[in-house]
């Protein structure tokens, strides 16, 4: 049996624990609700343990792994990701900004609810303080990247590597395969202390808008792209949908590329010019999980009544940008690079931070697929740019 769930794709164990954690909460006795409580603890000051580890081992070498390649043409290229990936940001936060008094309740908000459940008390807390504050590790990774952008720096480059497949291992063995046990923690605290309902209307309504506003976003993409190669955006984007079915079954990007290379081809580009530029976004520009991540801690804040200006969140966006760069290419990867920013930049704590995995996983393949789409708009462009 527990080898069979552990073949299902993270999406499926997710939506499992989160239907058996609401389930089992009509029926655990207090001792047991205690106990997962008392795990979900120790399991959410690991994760804030890893975070800092996971900031340097991602972005150092990410940052770092971009001073070497094709000059000029990276620079446009990188320059073109990074402004799809803020414009996704920033078109996500003023929709929902727009969208979310309309369709959210806010006599439903949460402010008495998950941030500051006090009914169910863990039996024990295990202490693990971080090696140093999630604004130490971001100074620290743009240093160490920036400067072995400048230097040759062979051997501090190659110790970073390795930490970064250390930490890709934390992430895929430790951390990921247990998120479905946090989950169905989380949920079952939820539905123990009568917060299940608002928290799954609250995930449905999010769900739906921002599956409309990833729809809109490719529009906007291929309607720019097919304006600077005048063609047909519409034609250009049912080339690409071939990449948005397969990502929307591997969750991803990476594993998506031979599929995007070849529809990005079959859309005009450059064989050379795309197997240079796609395998790049495929790394770099995540515009889909950005727009995923800012509309579910929109959501989040929204719903608990804490501060959600766009002072806040513009300052996120733009450091956001930056750290999916260093995003490791596995289900769920993106939401763990973007914890320490979560932590550090919108005041989110452990349980916050559990919600906010819960919601984007739950939809984690649609941002994939419109990550990779968006990847054939920006080699239509860069085909433009490389012409000339």
């Amino acid at each position: 049996m527990l080898d069979k769930l552990k073949k299902l794709p993270l999406l499926a164990r997710v939506l499992i624990a989160i239907a058996l954690g609401i389930g089992c909460s009509f029926f655990f006795p207090e001792f047991l609700n205690r106990s997962f409580v008392t795990l979900n603890g120790i399991f959410g000051n690991f994760l804030g343990f890893t975070i800092p580890l996971i900031i340097v081992g991602l972005v150092a070498p990410g940052i770092a792994e971009l001073g070497n390649g094709a000059g000029k043409l990276l620079a446009v290229t990188a320059a073109i990701a990074y402004g799809s990936t803020l414009f996704a940001g920033f078109f996500s936060y003023f929709t929902c900004d727009f969208t979310y008094p309309l369709f959210l309740d806010s006599s439903n908000a949460l402010s008495t609810g998950i941030a500051h459940a006090d009914k169910i008390l863990p039996y024990f807390t295990v202490d693990m303080p971080p090696l140093f504050s999630v604004t130490t590790a971001l100074v620290f990774a743009f240093v160490m990247g920036l400067g072995l952008c400048a230097i040759e720096g062979n051997r501090i480059k190659g110790g970073l590597l390795e930490f970064r497949d250390l930490i890709n291992k934390v992430i895929s063995g430790v951390i990921i395969p247990l998120l479905p046990l946090y989950i169905f923690g989380i949920f079952l605290q939820i539905g123990a202390e009568g917060q299940a309902g608002a928290i799954m209307k609250l995930f449905m309504k999010v769900i739906a808008i921002i599956f409309v506003m990833h729809v809109s976003l490719l529009l906007i993409q291929f309607f720019i792209a097919g304006a600077i190669v005048k063609k047909n955006p519409f034609r250009l984007l049912i080339n690409m949908l071939p990449a948005y079915v397969t990502a929307l079954g591997t969750q991803s990007s990476a594993a998506t590329i031979p599929v995007t290379l070849r529809q990005a081809i079959k859309n005009g580009v450059d064989e050379k010019l795309a197997g240079f530029v796609i395998p790049l976004c495929a790394t770099i520009h995540l515009a889909g999980s950005t727009l995923k991540i800012v509309a579910c801690a929109f959501a989040i804040l929204w719903m608990q009544g804490m501060p959600h200006g766009i002072d806040l969140f513009a300052g996120f966006i733009c450091m956001l940008g930056i750290t999916m760069v260093a995003a490791p290419g596995v289900p769920g990867g993106a939401i763990m690079a973007a914890l320490g920013l979560l932590a550090s930049m919108l005041g989110f704590n452990e349980d916050l931070q559990g919600l906010m995995i819960a919601l984007y996983i739950a939809m984690d393949t649609f941002g994939t697929a419109c990550n990779v789409t968006g990847d054939g708009a920006i080699a239509l462009v860069m085909n433009k740019i490389y012409r000339k």
